[in-house]
């Protein structure tokens, strides 16, 4: 069998309906964020990046910078394989204390990154707890489906966002299952928030396990950047709550935070936590390190506040379409994957700004997007550019101005 073939013709389709995933090839600036230098055929030698998940720009901070350095200085890099083989290194030790004391919870675990832990958590919990039922939003990560789906629990998806429906689903549900309501607080495409309070009403209600996934939040949101749960005053009230180091804390890894019990239970059954070799010490201490800084300074987070602001305003004098949200994802709508990859394509080319097309299978079909993430870095002469390239561009391909 030519397996080649029976490759280059499934690319070939995706090519064929705009949603091929080409990448940018960009070398990052210390000192310079959000600029970086592109390495790519026909585009300027810096470029703008306005997709970038580092939000808050902790992945140029000095503090964090120097903590990398100093921690390779005194341990060297890699953490020489899993926990269980090679020692928990005493970095991992005070990273999991910081985040536990983030969230105001009795313990937290790491692993090598957001997917990885929602995947591993919720294929754990699925598949030990007794006649376990997991009650997900229609529009959860795609770590939370694959973590569910391999777990082999029955699984049911309740509306997105809407707690009447999740209510009426966990009233069917038998008395003695485990109930587990999995979702999101920020969810990373539309940029909407989800009705925290009421969710966790509605599962304390029918006795339900909390799953929450704060991985878009934590860091921006809540007086010490512990998320959505903690802007709201339930992180008390919420069973697990899981988040991310590689996005506003600038490093790499993810992280369950919860009970005692619920940690060590994970950390004891979890294939992707047992057999994976274990973060360098390097990256736990200068996540520990920008997790310590966001504690502590709302500076970087105002700053975000204002230009994401800004960069809406400016979008809304223009009639340039972008999703309404109370976040800082700020999605302009193309609604077309080929119209996407080109604007795409033309910002990096004449405008030197990246921001890569959103397609399927990320979003639906006929909602294609670019993403946009303002951060505290951006400065308002590139939201001025960015706009008025924008402007020039929707004239150029007559571009809709209606969202819907």
């Amino acid at each position: 069998m030519d397996f080649d073939t029976l490759f280059a013709k499934q690319l070939g389709a995706l090519r064929s309906d705009g949603n091929y995933r080409v990448f940018a090839e960009l070398e990052r600036k210390r000192g310079a964020f959000p600029k970086a230098r592109s390495h790519g055929d026909d585009t300027p030698d810096e470029v703008t990046v306005w997709c970038s998940n580092d939000y808050l720009g902790m992945g140029q901070h000095p503090k964090v910078c120097a903590a990398m350095k100093d921690t390779i200085d005194s341990c060297g890099t890699g953490a020489g394989g899993t926990r269980n083989i090679s020692g928990t290194n005493v970095h991992h030790v005070r990273l999991e204390a910081e985040l536990a004391d983030l969230h105001g919870k009795e313990a937290a675990l790491l692993f090598n990154s957001g997917y990885m832990s929602n995947w591993a958590a919720l294929s754990t919990l699925g598949s030990r707890l007794p006649d376990a039922v997991i009650l997900s939003d229609a529009f959860n990560h795609a770590s939370m489906i694959e973590g569910i789906r391999h777990s082999k629990a029955r699984k049911v998806i309740w509306k997105h966002n809407d707690p009447e429906d999740l209510d009426r689903k966990l009233a069917e549900m038998p008395a003695n299952a485990a109930k587990i309501v999995a979702f999101e607080s920020v969810y990373s495409m539309d940029g909407d928030i989800c009705p925290m309070a009421e969710i966790v009403e509605v599962a304390e209600k029918h006795g339900a396990m909390t799953y929450l996934d704060e991985v878009h939040a934590v860091g921006l949101y809540g007086p010490r950047g512990g998320g959505i749960s903690e802007r709201e005053g339930l992180a008390d009230r919420i069973t697990l709550i899981e988040g991310t180091l590689g996005k506003a804390y600038g490093c790499l890894g993810g992280y369950i935070s919860g009970s005692t019990a619920l940690c060590d239970f994970i950390r004891s059954f979890a294939s992707g936590f047992i057999f994976t070799t274990a973060l360098p010490p390097a990256i736990a201490e200068g996540a520990r390190t920008a997790i310590e800084h966001l504690k502590e300074s709302d500076v970087e987070r105002q700053r975000q506040r204002r230009q994401v602001a800004r960069l809406r305003a400016l979008l809304d004098r223009q009639g340039i379409p972008h999703l309404d949200n109370p976040s800082h994802i700020v999605p302009v709508m193309i609604k077309d994957p080929v119209k996407c990859r080109m604007l795409s394509d033309i910002l990096m080319r004449d405008y030197g700004i990246y921001v890569q097309p959103i397609n399927y299978p990320t979003v639906p079909k006929g909602t294609e997007r670019l993403r946009f993430t303002p951060g505290p870095l951006h400065s308002d002469a590139d939201i001025d550019h960015l706009v008025s390239a924008l402007t020039v561009l929707w004239k150029q391909c007559a571009l809709s101005h209606a969202v819907a």
